[in-house]
């Protein structure tokens, strides 16, 4: 496929959703993060999103190579290599001390750390450690979360049941972690100077996604999709339409978190 349409066809995918991502960083969300209060309940919700990001990067690490006994190269040698060293970086970092950890269990540390109920998050993992299907974990609310946070998992459940490479991998590439805009971590960050103790890993989990997602994750996630999409004019619609119906998931779920902290700020 020509450069230049590939190029136009990102360009053509941004100009879509760039009303979407626009509401999402500049979000009312943000600016309330005045205290450890608020900083905890949004914790306790945004580990969940940090859950299904790695749900969808192992669906396309199972999609996009070859994870059977009798192991078999696949044919897209680029995407195989991109998505192996996604994987990696998000399944098996370092955590502040050095030692190995994914993602998850980074803001799990944090969360501790902070003071953050991980309760339900673990409650609602350990099912699953425990044999129970993420399907019927999401139908019957088996971990009894609450209902924004069981919207947004049940938005990338749709996608991946459509069983649609090139929309899981739009989903995950354009609907990810980097919706955290530089002002979160600069509150982030302040609040640290006055809560060192409770916050450092927090930080250090955000400067790790911050580099991650910025040098390299981000281009190798979009290299992705044109592997993906190549000139398939129909696939590059439906990518369109997962990027769209992923935002709009994070959007309401930013709306009920932010509901849920100006609550709290009314009860204290």
């Amino acid at each position: 496929m020509p450069k230049a349409v590939v190029e136009f066809r990102i360009v053509s995918l941004n100009r879509r959703i760039e009303p979407l991502r626009t509401a999402i960083l500049g979000h009312e969300l943000y600016p309330l993060m005045q205290s450890m209060t608020e900083v905890r309940v949004f914790m306790e919700h945004h580990i969940f999103a940090v859950w299904d990001f790695m749900r969808l990067l192992k669906s396309l690490q199972r999609d996009l190579t070859c994870v059977d006994d009798a192991w078999v190269p696949t044919k897209d040698r680029e995407t195989r290599r991109l998505i192996n060293e996604i994987v990696v970086a998000e399944e098996s970092d370092v955590d502040i001390n050095g030692q190995p950890a994914s993602h998850y269990e980074l803001y799990l540390d944090a969360m501790r750390q902070a003071g953050a109920n991980t309760q339900t998050i673990v409650s609602f993992v350990n099912k699953l450690q425990n044999g129970y299907k993420a399907k019927d974990m999401l139908r019957f609310n088996l971990a009894e979360i609450d209902e924004a946070m069981m919207d947004f998992l049940k938005a990338t459940d749709r996608i991946l049941k459509r069983g649609k490479l090139h929309q899981t991998a739009a989903a995950f590439t354009f609907g990810r972690e980097d919706l955290i805009p530089d002002m979160f971590t600069a509150l982030i960050k302040k609040l640290y100077a006055d809560h060192p103790s409770e916050l450092s890993a927090f930080v250090y989990y955000l400067d790790r996604h911050i580099e991650l997602d910025g040098d390299q994750h981000g281009p190798m996630a979009i290299q992705m999709i044109k592997n993906l999409c190549k000139e398939d004019d129909q696939l590059w619609l439906e990518a369109e339409d997962a990027c769209v119906e992923a935002l709009e998931a994070r959007l309401k779920f930013w709306d009920a978190i932010a509901a849920k902290i100006r609550r709290s700020e009314l009860v204290n």
